[in-house]
This record gives structure tokens, C-alpha cells and sequence, in this order.
């Protein structure tokens, strides 16, 4: 498995295995390889990888652009001194102690939220599947406002709540649409259903909390980044690290069920238990990312099909799914601290304003494609 998550497949021996490089076209097409003993054989994407060094180069510049801004202003090169643990010792303070966690947070949301729309779409074999959209980040809300309101977490504190808030939901989306197997058509429309059932249980809650947990429960659900900390960073690396690794793996198996379900059974493919694992994979990513700075509105929609036009591919591919979520989310906080002067708005809105005509956009190309009605 290559790192951008194209299969690797063992080739058949040779005597003498050497690198071979072999290419259709030398920027928009792939180049397959063969090298070592017994020879391994796979594909490279000239321009998924260019674009993914591109989309590397550009989070770390808007992740350092966002840590150098606020009322005690630092250069870039100092940021860059201060991330190294380098430099005056109060700019390091100031950068690793207050400012770094919420550039984290908001970069470790975005690849979550990213791959996860990544993972939902090919599985589906729908754009228009994002964990907004089927639910999960409706109950993961859901369940974390229930723990802000009613003053009860069992112990699981916000982000387990977001995570059993999510896994809950899923399984009720994946049992209501099973029916001799669970089609990405059908978890979509049960997955609307739930989504509009958990937004309304949000509502009574808020209506029933009072003032300040009621208050404090909205200002969570715009999705927001004001005020994290390193206890809510520690939990969403260790899920991430954990998690996209998993999803980069199984995105053999996303490749596969693009052929549809029938091919994809004809090949070999356990396809019910891979669509249940993938499901899983991205319920984990959306429910932590969720549970660290609330549902952050049509990251997982629009970064897949960003990155899926960027790279030119038939497919969101996750790496670079996830790098555009990151870039998305960034520079959406850049621009809700920086948009309007003296006014620090929740990242949230920013997405939604800037995501809305997304979604449009592939409401519009489905309807004419014949598939939106």
C-alpha cells in the first residue's frame, strides 16, 4: 500500500527484479513500477502526489500564519522558532502554550473531517454523503448538548459523549437500511431521517436547558475553536493517529466498491463487512473531531470533492482529502478572526457560508446528470 492509499500488489518474480518504471502519460495519467525481490508491483500518480506536496505546503503555511496572529503579534520566522522550541522564551509561551492548540485542533479536525467525507462518498458512491448529511454529526451533537444541558456525561466527558453520540447513530442508520444488505442509496435517505430526528431532539434540549448551559451548548454546535486545549488535542491525535492510518489501508477496498456492488462481490470482495468497516472508520474520525470543536458545517462535504477535482482522479482520494479539510478549516478560522475587525466569529460559520454554495453546485450537477431526482 502506497502512502497516498493506492493498492500495491505483489508482481509475478523475475530473475532479475529491478526497478521498472512504466508511464501512460507523464502528468495527468499514472506511471506504474515494479522493484525489489520477490519484485513489487504498483501505481504512481504524478499529479495526486504533486498536489499533495502543494496542499502540505499550504496547511503549513496557513497553520503558521494562524498561530502568528492575535494581540501580541509574531512573525512567521519566529513562529516557525517557537514551533522548534527555539527563540525569545516568551514568543515560545506564548506559541506552544496558548496559540498552538487551537491551530491543532483545527488542522487534526479537518484531515478527520476530510477523510471521513472521503470515506462516506466511496462508499456510497454519492457526493452528496458526508457525515453532515446522514446524521452522525446530528447525533454526535445531540448527545454532547444532552451532557452540556442535562449536566450528566457518565464520566465520558465531551468527546466520549460526541463518540457514543456517533456510534449510536450509525448503527441506527446501518439497521434501518438494511435489507439483504445496507446500499449507500438507502443510508443516505434513512440517514436524512435520523439527522432531522436528532437536529429536533437538539432543539428541545436547548429549550429546555437554562441560560448559560444553554449557551454554552450553542456556541459548540456553530463548531468552534475558541479555547481548546491540549487535553482536547491529546485525544484527537491519538484518534487520528490511530484511525487514518486504517482508512488510508482500506482504501483498496473504496477503489474497489466504486465498480459497484455486483463487480465489487464478483471480485472477491467481502462487500457488506467492508462497507460496515468503513462506516466505522469514518464515524470514529467524525465523532472526534465533532466531540474537539463541534460539527464544523460541510468540511466533510466539499474538501473530498475539492481534492477528487484537484487530483483528477474517479475517486475523493483521503490523503488529499484530508489536506484540503485541513486547509478548509484553517483558513476559515483566518478568516473568522480576521474578516471583520474586532469581531471574532466561530469557524463554523465561516465554513457554512463558504460550503453552502458547494453544496448547491452538486445538488445542480446530480439534477442534471439525472441522478437528482
Amino acid at each position: 500500500m502506497s502512502p497516498l492509499g493506492t493498492p500495491v500488489t505483489p508482481a509475478d518474480p523475475s530473475p532479475n527484479a529491478t526497478t521498472a518504471l512504466a508511464s501512460r502519460k507523464p502528468w495527468g495519467g499514472r506511471r506504474t513500477f515494479r522493484l525489489g525481490i520477490p519484485p513489487v508491483s504498483g501505481v504512481l500518480r504524478p499529479r495526486l502526489i504533486v498536489l499533495c506536496a502543494v496542499l502540505t505546503a499550504a496547511v503549513f503555511l496557513v497553520f503558521c500564519w494562524g498561530v502568528s496572529i492575535g494581540d501580541y503579534p509574531i512573525s512567521l520566522t519566529e513562529v516557525v522558532k517557537a514551533l522548534a522550541g527555539s527563540g525569545d522564551p516568551g514568543t515560545v509561551i506564548v506559541v506552544q502554550d496558548l496559540r498552538l492548540p487551537r491551530a491543532l485542533t483545527g488542522l487534526l479536525v479537518g484531515v478527520a473531517f476530510g477523510i471521513s467525507g472521503a470515506l462516506f462518498q466511496t462508499m456510497t458512491r454519492n457526493p452528496l454523503a458526508s457525515p453532515d448529511m446522514i446524521g452522525l454529526t446530528a447525533g454526535s451533537g445531540t448527545a454532547v448538548v444532552a451532557g452540556i444541558v442535562l449536566g450528566w456525561d457518565g464520566g465520558l466527558g465531551l468527546q466520549g459523549l460526541g463518540l457514543l453520540g456517533a456510534l449510536v447513530t450509525a448503527l441506527i442508520v446501518y439497521t434501518l437500511a438494511w435489507k439483504h444488505g445496507a446500499t449507500g442509496y438507502r443510508i443516505i435517505l434513512v440517514g436524512i431521517g435520523v439527522s432531522w430526528i436528532c437536529t429536533s431532539a437538539t432543539d428541545f434540549l436547548l429549550a429546555r436547558g437554562r441560560g448559560f448551559e444553554a449557551q454554552a451548548a450553542v456556541g459548540w454546535l456553530v463548531g468552534n475553536l475558541n479555547g481548546r486545549t491540549w487535553n482536547q488535542v491529546t485525544t484527537l491525535a491519538v484518534a487520528t493517529a490511530f484511525l487514518v492510518p486504517v482508512a488510508l489501508v482500506m482504501s483498496r477496498w473504496m477503489r474497489i466498491l466504486q465498480l459497484g456492488d455486483d463487480v465489487a462481490a464478483g471480485l472477491g470482495t467481502p462487500v457488506q463487512r467492508v462497507r460496515f468497516a468503513l462506516l466505522l472508520t469514518g464515524v470514529g474520525l467524525v465523532a472526534f473531531g465533532t466531540a474537539a470543536a463541534g460539527p464544523v458545517a460541510f468540511v466533510a462535504l466539499a474538501a473530498p470533492q475539492i481534492a477528487q477535482r484537484l487530483a483528477g482522479t474517479a475517486w475523493p482520494p483521503p490523503v488529499a482529502a484530508g489536506l484540503t479539510g485541513a486547509l478548509v478549516v484553517l483558513g476559515s478560522d483566518l478568516i473568522a478572526r480576521e474578516g471583520i475587525p474586532g469581531t471574532e466569529l466561530p469557524v463554523g460559520i465561516v465554513t457554512g457560508v463558504l460550503g453552502a454554495p458547494v453544496l448547491l453546485w452538486l445538488l445542480i450537477r446530480a439534477n442534471r446528470a439525472g441522478s437528482g431526482g
